[in-house]
């Protein structure tokens, strides 16, 4: 990973780059509750909303108390990390990142994904802010940016999954802690309920079951029935998640039966 000159070689700013209605703010959670970590919570969604004048729910609250110039958005992701913090964790949505917006700052971080099952994405999706199109699932995005940083790095990005996270979150944190170069952390296993001084001012809206959470919730098997005309869309999401998720790091829940 590259470091501007004000960041301390040892800052590690890790990119999780995701989509809506996936575990995002829980992972956030979970990094947040490291002692050496920063963590920052969508941080180009109020410029996203500007340039895009899209009508999510408090749109105009966000983009009057959140930075809306991206520019300035990035020269503050890629400088000093809060509080001279070893680990920044970075939690983005895929789709903030509108085509207008340079990419080149995108190599002073160590940019990973987060993916979930798209019947159940776009159910919940659907829940909160009506028909959507393609471009709201954030896997297009999700895949250009995933191919863009295989390229430049000639390395396979780590991808983590949802489901897998679900199922052995022990096992899948620790994997992907060692894919980024950190000793995972028992600590990220579970944290305090409630709302954080870093969530954005949507997070009443979104949040809702992280809030109350205190640690990951076990995967629980669901059929997912769509609202009628969104079955297409499913296809062309479950095409471009298969692109991604024959990387995920895959749960071993096993190993947790035969423990001692």
């Amino acid at each position: 990973m590259a470091n501007s000159p004000e960041t301390p070689a040892m800052t590690l700013r890790l990119a999780m780059w995701s989509g809506p209605r996936n575990i995002s703010t829980a992972l956030m959670r979970s990094f947040g509750a490291r002692a050496d970590a920063a963590v920052t919570d969508e941080p180009l969604y109020a410029a996203y909303l500007a340039e895009t004048g899209l009508e999510h729910p408090l749109a105009a609250e966000i983009v009057a108390t959140h930075e809306s110039d991206w520019r300035a958005v990035v020269r503050e992701l890629v400088g000093p990390a809060p509080g001279g913090r070893a680990l920044w964790y970075q939690k983005h949505m895929a789709h903030h990142l509108l085509p207008g917006m340079d990419r080149g700052w995108l190599a002073e971080l160590t940019n990973a994904f987060l993916i979930r099952e798209p019947r159940a994405m776009l159910r919940s999706l659907v829940d909160k802010l009506g028909p959507v199109g393609l471009e709201d699932t954030a896997l297009p995005q999700q895949v250009a940016l995933f191919r863009a940083e295989r390229e430049r790095t000639g390395a396979t990005p780590v991808v983590v999954d949802a489901r897998e996270v679900l199922l052995d979150p022990a096992g899948v944190l620790a994997e992907l802690c060692a894919r980024v170069g950190l000793a995972f952390d028992p600590a990220m296993l579970s944290w305090e309920p409630g709302p954080r001084p870093t969530d954005g001012c949507w997070g009443p809206h979104w949040y809702g079951n992280t809030l109350r959470s205190t640690g990951f919730q076990p995967y629980r098997e669901a059929d997912v029935e769509l609202p009628d005309g969104h079955e297409e869309l499913a296809r062309r999401c479950e095409e471009l998640y298969a692109e991604l998720a024959e990387h995920r790091i895959v749960a071993t829940p096993a190993r947790e039966e035969t423990a001692p």
